[in-house]
């Protein structure tokens, strides 16, 4: 049979061509089987799917977690690999569940704490930022597009949000996108929240200030160890809710306002620096007939008894708070001395706790100001320009009673890499303001101010204490006409051996024995319960 010239170019293309596929398919196979430089498990892709956030956490001074108290579970989810309504069961969102799973795809979904693991559903604890009840909400402060923009949450931002692997499972994937169930599967569960900031609160006594304020309308607590000035509590009212930011805002109580670093009229509390000055000016034996009224340069100031104290000594004065006694104390002193020891206590200084978080310094009035007869009359007893902080006049509770030594008050202990140990804290810093002889005897002055005083509601008959309490005037008036005052009370205890300073103010909450002494008290006697429990 005769073939044409073009058939036999046919039948060389075809037998090079399958000679060639021939050649390559076998040197394929040679590479796969023996060379294994080519694997068929490598032709195959990785997925991987991350489970809940990873944040550093905020702790107090005894390692307890302010954020991140809390724990939700989240799993990851192979649909091919599970039944449907087996799993479901978990789902906290079943609605949700239903639709992700019938999508086919492996998906992320919240699921209860007794949820079960299998080749298909991977089960991860994750922390939740925030409690339903967050304690330490002021000092916390709150985030902005997983930002810190106000309190710690600012102030360490970088170190709370750093570049911190999260929990994650990892599946093989094969050529055609489907997960290789039986091939195994790797799961990272982070422990990188563990890291963070440590803080001087302690988280039973903040909850308990908390708790004995929190039908403050408008109003601050600190309490501090005297020793050291570690901030243990620091309480602001009324509080606010983070996911709710815009509702704060427009709330006319302000409640993003820490009142505890805000500055306010101080009242009678400031009788205590006068009563110092006096004392390291040698006049503690000074004596006084209080009628009622005194008059300053043609200006009459009245005391809060309009018929008068009588006669009184220093420390009876201090439990009475005659306005008289120490307006007419006041014109013995050294103006220069008088002044300064007001400077020593921390009055007209800011109290800097961290970047973002620092206490106003107030106004304390200058030595020129204090020359006229009037002004240095309304000092005397804590009225006219002078201001203080919550802060402020906790430190100078502290100084009364840690003999002289006044601490600086500090909020942060240091940072923790792993949630047990501390690293970079700071010795505390301490300087003396006055004599041993004169704290002992203010120390005196205010235990009898709550002991000997029969209308003290600052009395407590678990616990000895002793405080100055203050109803600061601020010149407004309310609806009905009457003048709104702060009521201050700040004071320590145990009384023998002072540990804690708690300063309690109440923004226009009247007169200090009546609404601050309460608190005061409840307070006192909640950290002695507290103390007998550990």
């Amino acid at each position: 049979m005769v073939r044409k010239r073009g058939e036999y170019g046919v039948l060389i293309l075809t037998a090079v061509f399958f000679i060639s596929f021939t050649l390559i398919s076998a040197n394929f196979y040679r590479l796969a089987v023996y060379s294994g430089e080519i694997p068929a498990a490598e032709s195959d892709s990785k997925m991987t799917l991350e489970a809940g956030e990873c944040q550093g956490t905020i702790y107090d001074r005894n390692m307890k977690p302010l954020t991140n108290a809390e724990t939700k579970h989240m799993a990851a989810a192979v649909p091919a690999a599970l039944n449907r309504e087996e799993t479901a069961q978990y789902a906290v969102d079943k609605e949700q569940f239903y639709s992700d799973f019938e999508k086919g795809e492996p998906f992320i979904f919240q699921c209860t704490d007794n949820a079960l693991e299998s080749e298909g559903l991977t089960v991860f604890e994750v922390p939740v930022r925030y409690s339903d009840i967050q304690t330490a909400r002021h000092v916390i402060g709150y985030l902005s597009d997983n930002k810190g923009v106000d309190g710690i949450e600012y102030a360490y931002d970088s170190v709370l949000r750093n570049s911190f692997p999260e929990n994650s499972v990892t599946y093989t994937v094969d050529g055609f996108g489907n997960i290789m169930i039986g091939d195994g599967k790797e799961v990272f569960r982070t422990k990188a929240y563990k890291s963070g900031v440590v803080l001087t609160i302690d988280k039973d006594i903040q909850e308990i200030c908390e708790k004995c304020g929190e039908k403050l309308k408008k109003g601050a607590i600190v309490c501090a160890d005297i020793k050291n000035g570690d901030i243990l509590a620091m309480a602001s009212f009324p509080s606010y809710e983070p996911d709710n930011i815009s509702e704060a805002l427009n709330d006319e109580r302000c409640p993003l306002i820490d009142r505890a670093l805000y500055s306010y009229s101080v009242g009678s509390v400031f009788k205590l620096v006068t009563a110092a000055s006096a004392l390291e000016q040698g006049l503690g034996g000074y004596m006084y007939d209080c009628g009622g009224n005194i008059d300053v340069d043609g200006k009459l100031f009245n005391c809060h008894k309009l018929d008068g104290h009588g006669l009184q000594n220093m420390s009876e004065a201090m439990t009475n708070s005659c306005n008289t006694y120490f307006i007419d104390l006041s014109r013995c002193l050294d103006m220069g001395k008088y002044r300064q020891m007001a400077t020593y206590l921390g009055f007209g200084k800011e109290n800097y706790l961290c970047a973002g978080i620092t206490g106003s310094g107030g106004v304390l009035p200058t030595e020129k100001e204090l020359n006229v007869p009037a002004e240095l009359a309304n000092f005397a007893f804590g009225q006219g320009k002078l201001t203080a902080t919550p802060l402020q006049i906790t430190q100078l509770t502290c100084a009364i009673a840690n003999n002289g030594e006044m601490p600086v008050l500090r909020l942060i202990r240091g940072l923790t890499a792993d949630g047990t140990e501390i690293g970079g804290e700071k010795n505390p810093q301490l300087s003396k303001v006055m004599s041993e002889e004169t704290a002992k005897e203010l120390r005196q002055m205010m235990i009898l101010a709550v002991r000997d005083n029969e209308r003290s509601k600052a009395k407590s008959r678990k616990i000895s204490a002793g405080a100055k309490t203050s109803t600061a005037q601020t010149g407004k008036f309310g609806k009905n006409g009457e003048e709104l005052c702060h009521a201050w009370i700040t004071g320590f205890f145990p009384a023998r051996q002072p540990k804690y300073a708690v300063t309690v103010l109440i923004e226009d909450g009247g007169y200090g024995n009546d609404a601050a002494a309460p608190v005061f008290r409840n307070i006192a006697e909640k950290i002695k319960e507290l103390n007998e429990k550990s």
